[in-house]
């Protein structure tokens, strides 16, 4: 079996594996007023290291839940960032999203019927931080959505 020729997706996203807990601001939007909840993010390898695959959860102060599930890989002919992703608001998963590198920062735009949620990803002195900012269609410009930070609280293998 012929190796790709750019890194695996588990050397692109070294930084994000691992156990992680913080608070999820979320932003008023369509689908709920402003509010913060507890969430916790677990990213871990897979396919041995050709994938990573990402599991959120959040519970907010009245009980609600909210879950996500992800998994990254690499395009082996581009060397993009391919994030696959599902959660309990019910919708089929897309096609994957394509995602871009830039200074540290993971950015992806995943559209659905509704408009544009540009997703960026980035750890910076040991704290994980996941922002989204929505475009709805009709609409011109970008307005937040959601910001997560966390610490790890466990590290891989541990």
């Amino acid at each position: 079996m012929e190796l790709p020729p750019r890194g695996h997706a588990a050397e692109m996203l070294q930084d994000f594996i691992g156990h992680w807990r913080g608070i999820t601001e979320i932003a008023p939007s369509p689908w709920g007023s402003a509010r913060t909840a507890e969430a916790e993010v677990v990213f871990s390898r897979a396919a041995s290291g050709y994938a990573v695959v990402q599991s959120y959860r959040h519970r907010e102060a009245d009980g609600t839940h909210f879950e996500g599930h992800g998994m990254f890989t690499v395009d082996r002919e581009h060397g993009d960032t391919l994030w696959y992703y599902v959660d309990s608001m019910g919708r089929p998963p897309a096609s994957p999203v394509r995602g871009s590198w830039n200074a540290g920062i993971l950015t992806l735009d995943r559209r659905t019927a509704d408009g544009v949620a540009r997703h960026t990803f980035r750890v910076e002195d040991g704290v994980l931080v996941h922002t989204a900012d929505l475009r709805l269609e009709g609409t011109s410009g970008f307005s937040p959505l959601l910001k997560s930070v966390f610490r790890r609280v466990a590290t891989p293998g541990a």
